[in-house]
């Protein structure tokens, strides 16, 4: 007897690094020690004062039960002040933040409160795969809308007021953009409120890299009248080493967030207590924590250039965020890495499983120590001449 996956599973695949990692994790079991310095996990530690907080919070008697399915008042407090300090927005902490276990997470439930079969949804190609894949779980059509280099990675208003938008409800977008490293402008920002407003479409932007190599972050939300058709997920894995915790929110309008908690409180019981705790010392530290992880991505910046100098890559000194993407000399940029993962024992990230518009680049992650990153152009050196 054989029980059928949903068709709604059949539409997807296996997210890339997934089956990327058990390759690599086969290879190392026969002894390759591949370096991997494609995916965006990481490698330092949060705050001395979070893990402290956490550690505190643990060991405290009343802090390991069910918890608020919109996080508790504080975190969201911490939230609100977050969003004063560095955007200068306006967030309700009673009624305009909710609290998620990883801006992943919301990215799933967005699609499922809002999104019914036959709806479509734009995404940004190249962009993060998970746009994608959660629309089509919950039914959509994905429409791709072009980001392309010579547009700056930016959105082609003009081409996208040519599409058919009749049945569009969700355009998702990520600024500061992952692969690419584009930064949004407020410019840009009010083009797109004023797109979304003119075609009823909720935008939703994704926005975990905006303390990352960049001097001018923004939120949508700065846009006057955003919230009347704006989201933004943000997300405490990127900024503050925290990506294993799960700690982020979505910010907007109750009547948006209300929908959002029908669907989440029927996932989960909550996070657990510590997590948000955690999270509010994180929120709170001063300026030098971004200072300081700033000098580290600089320094492991300059590394990677190299690594892109010896591939014969072209990149933009000016991208913001935890990696470096490069347009190769290679037609198919996927054989280009595997060999290198072959020859070398070094992974690097293919620009196609961003879409067709990452086909030709790659992309190296910030989040390797400069003797990592060493040791990979070594070997790169060794064997790719």
């Amino acid at each position: 007897m054989i029980i059928e996956p949903s068709n709604r599973v059949k539409k997807i695949k296996q997210y890339y690094f997934a089956g990327k990692m058990a390759q690599i994790a086969e290879m190392n079991k026969n002894g390759a020690n591949v370096l991997n310095i494609g995916i965006g996990s990481p490698d330092l530690e949060p705050h001395f004062e979070v893990i402290n907080t956490l550690i505190d919070s643990s060991r405290k008697q009343d802090n390991h039960g069910y918890q608020s399915y919109r996080g508790i008042e504080e975190l969201r407090v911490s939230f609100s002040g977050w969003y004063k300090k560095h955007f200068g927005v306006e967030i309700n902490p009673d009624d305009e933040i909710q609290i998620l276990m990883g801006s992943k997470e919301g990215i799933m439930h967005i699609a499922m409160a809002f999104l019914n079969e036959g709806d479509k949804v734009l995404v940004p190609d190249p962009g993060y795969p998970t746009y994608t894949s959660a629309s089509k779980l919950s039914g959509a059509e994905v429409l791709k809308y072009d980001l392309k280099e010579e547009n700056s990675w930016l959105p082609d208003f003009d081409k996208m007021e040519k599409m058919d938008l009749s049945d569009v409800k969700i355009m998702w977008l990520n600024y500061p953009h992952m692969p690419t490293g584009a930064n949004a402008t407020l410019n840009l920002f009010e083009k797109l409120i004023n797109f979304a407003k003119a075609n009823n479409i909720l935008l939703v932007n994704d926005n975990p890299y905006n303390f990352i190599l960049n001097d001018n972050p923004l939120s949508i939300l700065n846009i006057s009248g955003a919230k009347d058709v704006a989201l933004e997920l943000v997300s405490l894995s990127k900024s503050y080493n925290m990506a294993g915790w799960r700690v982020g929110a979505v910010a907007g309008k109750n009547k948006y967030l209300k929908e959002i908690l029908k669907f989440k409180s029927n996932m989960d019981s909550g996070m657990f207590k510590p997590l948000q705790e955690a999270g509010i010392t994180a929120l709170n530290l001063n300026g030098d924590w971004f200072e300081n992880i700033n000098k580290i991505y600089k320094e492991r910046r300059k590394k990677v250039w190299e690594i892109m100098d010896f591939l014969d890559c072209d990149y933009s000194k000016d991208s913001t965020g935890m990696f470096v993407w490069g347009k190769t000399r290679m037609e198919d940029e996927e054989e280009f890495i595997e060999r290198i993962l072959q020859k070398s024992r070094v992974f690097i990230t293919p620009g196609r499983i961003f879409g067709n518009n990452g086909k030709g680049y790659i992309r190296i992650s910030l989040t390797n120590s400069v003797e990592k990153l060493d040791e990979a152009l070594k070997r790169i050196m060794g064997t790719m001449e």
